[in-house]
């Protein structure tokens, strides 16, 4: 893959003559990037956060006790957090595929790991968020166990204990904010050569307005304004919050419905 910050893009497509910029972690963009380049935009990577793995103990501690059956439930809510437990599962020489848990989580990225796994989600709710996650959840009772980033909020956990569960916490992931984006990226903020910015999660917002300067003044310190395209509402709203305009949010909540969002705000040039 191409260094961060590097135009990237053809000339035809329902995207040609438009740069586009993606926050995504180095590691997940490429998806995003090969859509947007199939459709002529050009690819500006600009990623606003940095993804590792959360605590060695306490992630095998929780893959322990997942391989011992000690879990009723099992809640995913990235691809991150499912490589990062899963991975401790198996570097146990337990077999992922074969846990005695049901799971439950969020989103076709998610499923698509839990896939490569071995296994298949019990539970996806229809909108890919946390927020109908803990809706779709049966009631019942028993362990749970909450795979998560070390920054995500903790409504979930009372949700689940509302219906009657007691969820247990991992910090599957750490999620460190970028400090500067790429020169490239700045100068065509600055240029105002930049027609839209995606934004794939809250910490992706937050981590871009930080990295791009953003201080006491609400938005982002450019003249022209770039469209900003979320992948959903839990994204557009920290957006909102850092003084953006969010033009259109993905529907469904997928890299492809915010592509086809992309495709509705930036109509090809006259």
């Amino acid at each position: 893959m191409t260094a961060p910050g590097r135009p990237l893009g053809r000339r035809s497509g329902s995207l040609a003559g438009r740069t586009i910029v993606v926050t995504r972690p180095k590691d997940q963009a490429p998806p995003l990037v090969r859509m947007l380049q199939d459709r002529g935009a050009s690819v500006l990577l600009a990623p606003a956060v940095r993804i590792s793995p959360g605590p060695a103990v306490d992630l095998d501690d929780a893959a322990k006790a997942l391989s011992d059956g000690r879990y009723d439930w099992l809640v995913l809510t990235s691809r991150a957090g499912v490589e990062a437990l899963f991975g401790r599962v198996r570097a146990r020489g337990d077999d992922p595929g074969a846990l005695r848990v049901r799971i439950a989580a969020v989103g076709d990225g998610t499923a698509a790991a839990l896939k490569a796994w071995g296994r298949r989600a019990d539970v996806i709710p229809p909108d890919f968020t946390t927020e109908a996650l803990g809706q779709a959840m049966p009631e019942g009772t028993g362990r749970v166990l909450l795979a998560r980033a070390d920054i995500a909020p903790d409504g979930l956990e009372t949700v689940l204990q509302a219906k009657g569960w007691s969820p247990e916490r991992v910090d599957a992931y750490r999620t460190e904010l970028a400090t500067e984006i790429p020169s490239v990226v700045r100068k065509a903020l600055e240029a105002g050569a930049v027609d839209a910015v995606t934004f794939t999660s809250a910490s992706t917002v937050r981590g871009f307005l930080q990295a791009a300067g953003h201080s006491a003044e609400p938005g982002l310190p450019f003249a022209r304004r770039p469209a900003v395209v979320c992948i959903g509402p839990v994204t557009a709203r920290e957006a909102e919050y850092g003084g953006l305009v969010v033009d259109a949010i993905a529907g469904p909540h997928t890299i492809e419905g915010l592509v086809r969002a992309l495709e509705h705000v930036l109509s090809p040039r006259d």
